[in-house]
């Protein structure tokens, strides 16, 4: 499991000493524990939390504990449930086996052997991520909603959105300006079982501060001047979906209280009405801002901070995954100039991966659109990049990182190289799906394997491609 998002575990007994002893094992995993006393209560923190693992014994005070592991596969269908019995139930643990429990123990059960069944069902958890992250990679036809990248850090983003999708957990997306934080949310949003509910983006940054509230939650008529009728707000538009709440931080203190009473309540009432409107809607909010901070500063209240960080998904900045940019040029150059032959001159690619991107992907994607429409059609060189990145590059015979590192153009092409070697064995072989995980075209892709030598697998054997002369 990534480390950025911990196993949450939930413990269900109605014995408080032995709910308090399974969640110290799960907090020495460093898993998120909660508790339940009954499967009443279990069933709404499952609502609440959605949990990867659940630990229940097998008799609770009203219903039993495989009736809470229909309820709770009904609900989530990858969670992973345990069944704690006594040694006079162990045919009806062994029933809940059958009915989809990964495995039982019996009481009074040795702490070691607590820990090694929460660590393999975890790694369960982990795999059928892992499995089911690379199914979708396979049948994504869309280049992962956007978001491109074979580094480690956006892969990582990458499986958290396939954790997350079917949730309705609140989620903060945090990074800077231009990392590609409203895709994410729509890769949260329509990747997921929620894809055919609406999906509603808000920029709060650039709401009038005035006209904020009955943006958001609508107005009655006549609730002011010019409100000539009644009109729903964007809650109200979202309801069933997800609402993106875009800069987060921007939000004036006096509406983050009132965010914070809709997140709380779960209703809105629209401005000159004296009646409120259930909404059911998972919230996703994106911040450039550090709201931990800001909420120390007064600034950002820190009750709705933590409603809203329930997880948190970080995309890392264009400097942080410069392996990446290779990538993500060819894959502009695919958009705004599809079926060319257009190549970027080493000297060129050295100038981009030493240039620090204070706008990341976004001045990325308007770099390339610029260098290819005042450009031949045929080359992208030095010359034809903005002005900024000429002067950063400054002629250098090798490029230099801010980590002291340094990249010549022979470095250069091996970076390229080590790089769709690494989507090509991704991709097991699969020509097509390591286009569109890089973001190029099949055509491009071949050009490249030939280029380097890159062996191509066909019918399970290895054939390199011949070396272009």
């Amino acid at each position: 499991m990534s480390d950025s998002i911990k196993v949450r575990l939930l413990v269900v007994d109605d014995e408080q000493s032995i709910r308090k002893l399974c969640m110290t094992i799960g907090t020495s995993l460093g898993y998120t524990c909660s508790e339940a006393e009954s499967a009443e209560a279990a069933v709404s923190r499952i609502e609440q939390d959605s949990p990867d693992l659940i630990l229940t014994d097998l008799r609770l005070p009203t219903q039993s504990g495989v009736e809470l592991l229909r309820q709770a596969k009904a609900l989530f269908p990858h969670v992973e449930i345990a069944i704690m019995t006594g040694h006079g139930s162990i045919e009806s643990a062994v029933d809940a086996m059958k009915l989809g429990a990964y495995d039982y123990i019996e009481k009074p059960f040795r702490v070691e052997k607590m820990r090694l069944l929460l660590q393999r069902m975890a790694e369960k958890v982990r795999l059928v991520t892992e499995n089911e992250f690379l199914r979708e990679r396979v049948n994504t036809e869309d280049n992962l909603d956007g978001i491109i990248g074979a580094s480690a850090n956006i892969q990582d983003v990458l499986r958290m959105i396939s954790r997350l999708k079917d949730t309705r957990t609140p989620v903060l997306v945090s990074g800077e300006s231009g990392t590609g934080k409203e895709l994410v949310a729509r890769a949260i949003h329509f990747r997921g079982a929620m894809a055919q509910t609406p999906f509603v983006a808000v920029d709060c940054g650039s709401l009038v501060p005035t006209l904020m509230e009955s943006e958001m939650f609508g107005y009655e008529k006549g609730a002011f001047t010019g409100a000539i009728k009644s009109k729903a707000g964007l809650f109200q538009a979202a309801n069933g979906g997800t609402i993106f709440l875009d800069e987060i931080g921007e939000l004036p203190l006096e509406m983050q209280a009132k965010l914070l009473r809709v997140l709380q309540e779960r209703e809105i009432r629209p401005v000159g009405s004296n009646e409120s409107h259930s909404v059911d809607v998972r919230v996703i909010a994106a911040t450039n801002r550090d709201l931990e901070m800001a909420y120390r500063e007064g600034t950002f209240r820190k009750d709705l901070y933590f409603r809203l960080n329930v997880v948190t998904v970080h995309l890392p900045s264009l400097r942080e995954r410069r392996s990446d940019i290779p990538v993500l040029v060819h894959h502009f150059l695919g958009r705004y100039a599809p079926g060319t032959n257009l190549h970027v001159t080493p000297a060129a690619m050295k100038s981009l991966l030493q240039y620090e991107w204070p706008g990341n992907v976004r001045e990325l994607e308007n770099c390339v659109a610029r260098a290819i429409t005042l450009g031949d059609r045929q080359v992208i060189d030095v010359s034809d990049l903005p002005p900024a990145i000429r002067a950063e590059g400054g002629g250098a015979p090798q490029t230099t990182f801010s980590d002291g590192s340094s990249l010549s153009t022979t470095a250069l092409a091996e970076m390229e190289r080590m790089t769709i070697l690494k989507v090509f064995e991704q991709a097991n072989g699969d020509k097509a799906l390591a286009g569109r995980m890089l973001g190029i075209s099949r055509a491009t892709l071949y050009r490249k394997l030939k280029r380097y030598n890159i062996a191509i697998r066909s019918h399970g054997e290895s054939t390199p491609v011949a070396s272009q002369t």
